[in-house]
């Protein structure tokens, strides 16, 4: 294969895990009213198993990083994907709370050493103003990925009887594309930038005072809280609220996030792209603007019924995805390539402390003491104005990078 080739193959393999990454976790989410009533829990511990992945995915990830900045990092995320795979395909046998509570927490593990690399891999891969397209093609794993994982638990779960049997379809594949990126080589850390000089971009002690950095990891968290909390009770609200069967909640709810995900994050990178041109803060402002603009969408969603309550979710969907590159590839540009993976497991660390690690069980505190779903979203309507109002006021802090010719 000619070697100009492997960058795209990379991005790829890179974007099919991702997919599978995403599947991994939302399965649980169409599943979980199956799981409430076998194991006969509330709705705050079905939302801590959320949050057991994800403060071992947060506590694992600057570990990871670190190790990812000094090492071979495709022999990391190739060992990450086995135990996330692994365990996911274990899932067959668990057969009480705890042990879920357990599976869930040492899949976190698996995947952070994934997801705090393997962008990195792709910011070499390609130069700077191509970086808002390619990650969001990467990025495409969230939108596609969870609506794949919502259908395939819906509709597992519905055709053999058991919410068991999606995890076990969910986790062969990680297996296969492992071993494809395993044959890939590595692209040399920062081939398309110039040396950087020793300013906060370059040192993993300026991460606090490096403005861009900071600004687009908390303005994240709180895009993470907000659309973690209620991508994990969707279903549930669709169940409980609309009076829609399990199937049928989750393979709606996935064709809104299929469908949407894929134009709205592929046209914001390719958006943001061509505003970089123009102004050093594209990405910051442009997905700020779109954050703004998801809130009244989300309101009305949850609030209306009949005919215009999906129309509603799909535009509330098409806002909050359509930024998802820009914010990405700000994130990556805002520090050097020598501290790159550490900072990104920093960033995993932020968002997921701050966000989505508390969001789901708090939704499901709040529904258990108000007895209401749409009173708990509001949580997640705050979190979201919050994220945009941040990633607008990080406009000021992205670098003006100077890059090579590629």
């Amino acid at each position: 294969m000619p070697p100009r080739l492997y960058p795209r193959l990379l991005l790829a393999v890179l974007t099919g895990l991702n997919i599978l990454n995403y599947i991994d976790r939302n399965v649980l989410f169409a599943v979980q009213s199956d799981v409430k009533k076998e194991f006969l829990v509330s709705d705050a511990k079905i939302g801590l198993l959320t949050s057991a992945f994800f403060f071992t995915y947060m506590f694992a990830a600057p570990l990871i990083g670190w190790v990812g900045d000094r090492f071979p990092r495709k022999n990391i995320v190739v060992f990450g994907i086995f135990i996330w795979s692994g365990f996911t395909f274990l899932t067959w046998f668990v057969h009480d709370y705890n042990q879920l509570l357990f599976r869930h927490a040492i899949v976190g593990i698996g995947e952070a050493s994934y997801a705090t690399i393997a962008p990195t891999l792709i910011a070499d891969s390609f130069p700077p103003l191509k970086r808002g397209r390619m990650l969001s093609i990467f990025f495409l794993g969230l939108p596609v990925g969870s609506a794949a994982g919502y259908f395939v638990g819906g509709y597992l779960a519905h055709h053999f009887g058991s919410w068991r049997a999606p995890f076990m379809a969910a986790g062969i594949p990680g297996f296969l594309m492992a071993l494809l990126l395993w044959m890939l080589p590595e692209p040399p850390r920062g081939e398309h930038e110039t040396a950087a000089p020793a300013n906060v971009r370059a040192l993993l002690g300026g991460l606090v005072r490096n403005g861009a950095f900071v600004t687009a990891s908390l303005g994240m968290a709180a895009y993470t809280f907000a659309i973690g909390g209620m991508q994990a009770w969707i279903p549930q609200f669709l169940i409980k609220l609309r009076g829609l069967d399990m199937r049928t909640a989750n393979i709606d709810f996935s064709y809104i996030v299929l469908i949407n995900g894929i134009g709205a994050t592929l046209l914001g990178g390719w958006i943001g792209d061509r505003m970089l041109k123009r102004f050093y803060g594209a990405y910051y402002s442009f997905s700020g603007i779109a954050m703004l603009l998801a809130v009244p969408f989300m309101v009305t969603a949850i609030y209306l019924t009949g005919s215009l309550m999906f129309p509603a979710m799909f535009v509330a969907v098409f806002f909050v995805l359509v930024g998802t590159g820009p914010t990405n590839a700000a994130l990556v540009n805002s520090v050097s390539a020598n501290i790159r993976s550490t900072a990104l497991a920093v960033n995993v660390f932020v968002i997921h402390l701050l966000g989505d690690a508390f969001s789901p069980p708090l939704i499901g505190w709040i529904s258990d003491r108000t007895g209401s779903l749409q009173i708990a979203f509001w949580v997640a309507f705050a979190a979201a104005a919050l994220s945009g109002a941040i990633l607008l006021y990080g406009a000021k802090f992205a670098p003006r990078l100077k890059v090579q010719n590629a």
